[in-house]
């Protein structure tokens, strides 16, 4: 049955929602939406020091998205500018990785693909590491849920019970890594962030309590996995851009509702 591609294209595009839908909350909860950018633009660079050295995508693109999210924690406690430091690291992550694969003798490599996504093209192998790391991404997260959501919402009583702040940042650091190299092959390295924050925040109108946060999260994300898919395949659009535009549907019909019925209430 996983030899049908719109199968296989489908499970994935659902694995890349999960794992992006649980660890958005975080995303959206600590405003880390430029974090997410600069370690997502670095996976081009992934892509390059895979094909150089010969090592699986996934595993360059893993590698270097880790290195660059320790870099930001390091250089962000030195007092440098938030949005410029991650705008600095972020662009210039993307131009160096896109410059670097020009560069490898005999490459040949479809660079939107990995920009956008190709996830029609995704392997029986994909969609087990797809998945994989959507399981270690919830896994994590509930193993750690409580210590995660004090850190995040006051450190200082985090501190005082014991909870490294820092320790549960680098965790979020390790997770964001990690969706990111399951995600590129679903939306592409320009989009994933569009994923970790769409889904969130539409969520964040309709839930009342953190978990009631994350399971909207991902069932918004999952809807817009399909909706994306489906909207894709009959409209001859790229699938990536797609989930993205259903996703931001999603959000300002949600927004629009809120107001409405605010409007109502009034």
């Amino acid at each position: 049955m996983l030899d049908d591609f719109l199968l296989r294209a489908g499970l994935a595009a659902l694995g890349t929602a999960a794992a992006a839908g649980l660890l958005g909350c975080f995303v959206v909860w600590r405003r880390m939406a430029y974090f997410g950018d600069a370690t997502a633009h670095a996976a081009i660079l992934g892509v390059a020091v895979a094909l150089a050295f010969g090592i699986s995508v996934f595993a360059g693109v893993a590698l270097v998205a880790l290195a660059m999210a320790i870099v930001i924690i390091i250089f962000s406690e030195r007092r440098y500018a938030p949005d410029t430091l991650l705008g600095v690291l972020a662009h210039g992550a993307l131009a160096l990785g896109l410059v670097a694969v020009s560069l490898i003798p005999g490459a040949r490599i479809n660079l939107e693909a990995y920009l956008f996504g190709d996830v029609l093209t995704v392997s029986r192998l994909d969609l087990a590491i797809i998945w994989g790391g959507a399981a270690l991404v919830a896994l994590v997260l509930w193993w750690h849920w409580s210590a995660l959501l004090t850190a995040t919402l006051n450190p200082d009583l985090a501190q005082s019970a014991g909870i490294s702040p820092r320790r549960e940042q680098m965790i979020l650091t390790l997770l964001l890594a990690a969706v990111v190299a399951v995600s590129l092959k679903v939306v592409g390295a320009l989009l994933i962030t569009a994923m970790l924050i769409i889904p969130a925040a539409t969520a964040r109108h309709f839930a009342r309590t953190p978990e009631a946060m994350a399971g909207f999260s991902v069932l918004f994300g999952a809807v817009a996995a399909i909706g994306g898919l489906l909207a894709a395949m009959r409209l001859d659009t790229p699938v990536g851009p797609s989930i993205v535009c259903v996703a931001a549907g999603l959000f300002t019909g949600a927004s629009v509702l809120m107001a409405l019925r605010a409007r109502i209430a009034a």
